[in-house]
């Protein structure tokens, strides 16, 4: 028999709802089981959707998962930036909502190769210290610029200077970073697909063999 912290061993589907941290999700995942745990790609708390969590020794998988492309259907407002990018941060500019037709192109423009201003509240660490804890005392820093591919995007509806929009993107993109360049902030963002895996899918209960998981993403 392996060690408790290495069984049971696996992948978990979790459909995150709003206001708990990844962390959260994480951690009450290793408390019902008892193993050791850890997620490939985390979610802000406002977000909900779909969470890869690895469970015991599958654990060690967990890069051949992190580098999976992302889907997310997200609500952008139009009228306002934030300091966030997204619907917890503070109004830092307030605009007409621009015409469908202006949407079109704007959109059109962040499709394929795009270089993208990583949020100022994020984890990415600047002079050894997460981004998110400078912003939060005020501190203001030049945020790094990342490539990323946006593979689709297309506009769900238009209302009322709120676009829904659904897209799908290379890891490490941040969506609320994309919301910012059309001239908006998230007020909404749910991850639906992870790679091959779907938020249909998602079950606490139920745990995907590493074989079968691997298999899924095209790993033998």
């Amino acid at each position: 028999m392996p060690p408790r912290a290495l069984s049971p061993s696996g992948l978990f589907l979790i459909d995150k709802p709003e206001g708990p941290s990844s962390f959260a999700i994480v951690a009450e995942v290793r408390r019902r089981t008892g193993a050791r745990t850890g997620h490939a790609g985390t979610l802000d708390p406002f977000a909900t959707g779909l969470l890869l969590v690895l469970s015991g020794a599958a654990t060690k998988l967990a890069s051949s998962f992190v580098g999976l492309d992302k889907r997310y259907v997200t609500d952008v407002d139009l009228t306002a930036r934030t300091d966030t990018c997204d619907r917890e941060g503070k109004v830092v500019e307030r605009q007409e909502a621009p015409s469908r037709e202006e949407l079109e192109r704007r959109v059109a423009a962040l499709r394929g190769e795009v270089e993208l201003r990583v949020p100022a509240a994020s984890a990415v660490k600047i002079g050894g210290e997460r981004a998110y804890r400078l912003h939060r005392r005020g501190e203001e820093v030049e945020m790094p610029v990342r490539r990323s591919q946006v593979e689709e995007l297309e506009i769900v509806s238009y209302e009322d200077g709120v676009a829904r929009l659904d897209l799908r993107v290379s890891s490490g993109t941040y969506v609320r970073a994309i919301a910012d360049e059309l001239g908006g902030h998230c007020t909404t963002l749910r991850r639906t697909e992870v790679g091959p895996f779907d938020v249909e899918e998602a079950d606490p209960d139920r745990l995907i063999a590493p074989e079968d998981a691997l298999a899924r993403i095209g790993v033998s």
